[in-house]
């Protein structure tokens, strides 16, 4: 069986919306469920099994979104004469763009505070500098590349113990690679490192590699099986390190039931995502861009398709309706749960996303279907 260039990239979009869709999960929960917050990694017999569910899925998104961005990026410049070239100066001028984002708009949206006294560094710093990192690493034979991704997600654990204080030059570079941590800017302005970007611009180099799978005119069957050995190797190596228990993440630990036990074994760090964290998001996702290549489960799966051809349109609008939503819900209601406003059940987060995933749904498919009509119109590409 064969697959057109048009269901290959297709399914890239698919993946996109699949895992936008749990993003805004996770930041319902994290609006209107900060009565129960959780930790990272989670406190296994603190957190109900339907929480810690609805957070371990959310972990898909960083990882996925940041290997389709490199993934992106090679097909960018493999579209075009001067490819390398053309991708090296789009993925720095986009990465500004990202990294200012994230310090004027997501961070508002998320604080309402101009000027701010705290600025989140998030998962859009995080993608930005990652992609600033990329145009210079793109130059790179292809084989170095993929030696150096894979060092960097296997490797950096190594590096968990080495701790800096202070703000000085070297000490925020640190923060800012691989310590979560606060940087002090001003007496009125500190800035969180809430996602270190070492691991992150391995993740983005990887996606480069692997993006000559999916070269126009490729042969359809080698990348499906290309992507279920990586796939299922990346999950095989999860769970031998995790038998194993001593390299990776912080190790599982028996419990009294067998439910808590498989939820330690699950519980990975995701601030900086550390290798397993990396081996069991990147393994699923990988396998799923696979099954999306399926034309059933393409056809399916349509509307997520539409979501994932605009993910920033979708990210800053999910966020600034989010926000609204717990202003009129905190008018009317008041505080309802200590300090928050918030909802009794989990379930409860999953109704309010099955709704606002189909109330966005709309505007986005409008804006993706407007920016590809109008492909003329260069400043759409950065949304």
């Amino acid at each position: 069986m064969t697959y057109s260039p048009t269901s290959r990239l297709t399914s890239i979009d698919q993946l996109r919306g699949t895992v936008i869709v749990l993003m805004l999960l996770d930041h319902v929960r994290e609006t209107f469920y900060m009565h129960q917050q959780v930790g990272d990694p989670m406190v296994v017999d603190q957190v109900e099994p339907a929480l810690f569910v609805s957070r371990l899925l959310a972990h898909l998104c960083a990882p996925v979104f940041v290997l389709l961005t490199g993934l992106s990026a090679w097909l960018y410049a493999n579209g075009k004469p001067d490819g390398r070239r053309a991708a090296s100066a789009f993925l720095l001028k986009r990465g500004l763009f990202l990294v200012v984002l994230e310090l004027l708009v997501v961070n508002f949206a998320w604080t309402l505070q101009f000027p701010p006294n705290v600025m989140y560094l998030q998962v859009i710093w995080a993608i930005g500098i990652s992609m600033i990192a990329l145009a210079g690493l793109l130059w790179l034979p292809r084989g170095a590349l993929a030696v150096l991704a894979l060092a960097v997600i296997a490797g950096h654990n190594l590096l968990d113990g080495v701790r800096v204080q202070g703000d000085g030059v070297l000490a925020v570079l640190w923060k800012v690679l691989h310590q979560r941590d606060w940087i002090t800017v001003t007496d009125g302005l500190r800035l969180r490192t809430s996602y270190p970007v070492l691991p992150w611009i391995g993740v983005i180099a990887l996606g480069w590699v692997i993006g000559p799978w999916f070269a126009r005119g490729g042969d359809a069957l080698l990348r499906q099986r290309r992507l279920w050995m990586a796939g299922a190797g990346a999950l095989l190596a999860f769970v031998i390190l995790r038998a194993v228990n001593l390299y990776g993440d912080s190790p599982w630990q028996s419990f009294a039931t067998l439910g808590s036990t498989l939820m330690s074994v699950f519980n990975v760090t995701k601030y900086p995502p550390s290798l397993l964290f990396l081996l069991l998001t990147l393994g699923i996702g990988l396998l799923l861009l696979r099954l999306y290549e399926q034309p059933r489960v393409a056809r399916a799966l349509a509307p997520l398709a539409d979501i994932g051809a605009a993910p920033m349109f979708f990210y800053l609008l999910h966020l600034y309706v989010l926000k609204l939503l717990y202003v009129l819900a905190e008018a009317r209601w008041g505080h309802t749960h200590g300090a928050y406003v918030a909802v009794d059940h989990v379930a409860s987060l999953w109704v309010i996303t099955a709704v606002l995933a189909l109330a966005l749904y709309w505007p986005t498919r409008a804006f993706a279907r407007f920016k590809a009509r109008r492909r003329d119109l260069a400043w759409l590409r950065y949304l």
